[in-house]
């Protein structure tokens, strides 16, 4: 009796999950063979979604045009401003405990504080709103790749004869006259260089503010220790420590590389992924792959939201004080 129950659980369970991915992996066969997929456009820069500039600048800076990392930059926008105002809503409804949404975002802001008490200490409320800021705009920036439409609806463009290839026809992959490739209107902001520097440059330039605001003019010295020279001894320690703090600029600027890179590197890396997956195997295995992008979009996030508090939090400490008085 017990076994018989115990098949008729595995038989509903096969019915309630495995058959609805059968029905949808034939439905996207039969979808794959009467309609082939049609590869989106892969490049580096940002593409043009308008083909006219939307300012004429003169001098070095030229024409700006829309492009769909543009577009995107501005959902970004639009979705934090949502995350405000749902917020702002549920403080002024009176309730003690936000629910839904609002209780979400308290939750996770709150995690974020704590975060930062534990390693900023008094420079919380300075630096809490940088660390929340970068971690909120690069999770919806990251996680924009698994909405449907981006990266996949847009402008159909015909392949110059250079770049013509084979296109699937049916089962088989036949030589065509020529082939077409969508010109996304909107694709994730992380994986334009422009946006991560962007990002980088915000960070580490705040960085230097946090760090003169904690210790005023004497912060330099961590770049410029020309004092080290006449006051450390043995006298070619002191020269030592001016290269060394010579070597901390080389370090600031290392940093503005890591933030951009590792960032684009990784989300440009996994739409592509998704591109190829999607245009050779578009059944099934992409939904796969996007639960990794997802795992990928929040820790990126988190890494580039916990370096920045880490490079914040220790500008606003003493550099090299310890280490002068231990070799005077």
């Amino acid at each position: 009796m017990a076994d018989s129950k115990q098949g008729a659980k595995k038989q509903s369970k096969w019915v309630e999950i495995g058959l609805p991915l059968l029905i949808a992996a034939v439905l996207s066969g039969i979808g794959w063979y009467f309609f082939p997929p049609i590869m989106p456009h892969v490049q580096l820069p940002a593409e043009h979604v308008l083909e006219n500039p939307l300012l004429r600048l003169p001098g070095i800076w030229g024409d700006i045009y829309l492009t769909n990392t543009l577009v995107a930059t501005l959902l970004i926008d639009a979705v934090l401003l949502g995350m405000v105002f749902v917020v702002q809503k549920a403080a002024k409804s009176g309730d003690l405990v936000p629910r839904g949404l609002a209780g979400v975002i308290e939750a996770l802001l709150e995690a974020i504080y704590n975060l930062t008490e534990t390693t900023a200490g008094k420079w919380t409320s300075t630096i809490f709103p940088y660390f929340a800021t970068f971690f909120l705009v690069v999770l919806v920036a990251n996680w924009m790749e698994l909405i449907p439409g981006v990266d996949s609806i847009g402008w159909l463009h015909h392949v110059e004869e250079g770049m013509r290839g084979f296109a699937a026809q049916g089962p088989f992959l036949v030589k065509q006259p020529g082939e077409y490739h969508v010109l996304a209107w909107v694709r994730v902001a992380s994986t334009d260089l422009n946006f991560t520097i962007a990002l980088a440059l915000v960070s580490v330039f705040m960085t230097q503010v946090i760090g003169v605001r904690a210790l005023g003019l004497p912060y330099f010295k961590k770049f410029f220790n020309i004092e080290a020279i006449f006051k450390v001894k043995p006298r070619y320690m002191g020269f030592i420590d001016f290269f060394v703090s010579l070597l901390e600029i080389i370090s600031e600027l290392a940093k503005i590389i890591s933030f951009s890179f590792r960032l684009f590197g990784n989300l440009f890396a996994g739409s592509v992924m998704l591109f190829v997956l999607g245009y050779l195997v578009p059944i099934l295995l992409q939904s796969a792959v996007l639960l990794l992008e997802a795992f990928v979009g929040i820790v990126q996030a988190l890494v580039f939201g916990m370096l920045t508090l880490m490079f914040m939090a220790l500008a606003t400490h003493p550099h090299g004080g310890e280490h002068e008085e231990a070799h005077a």
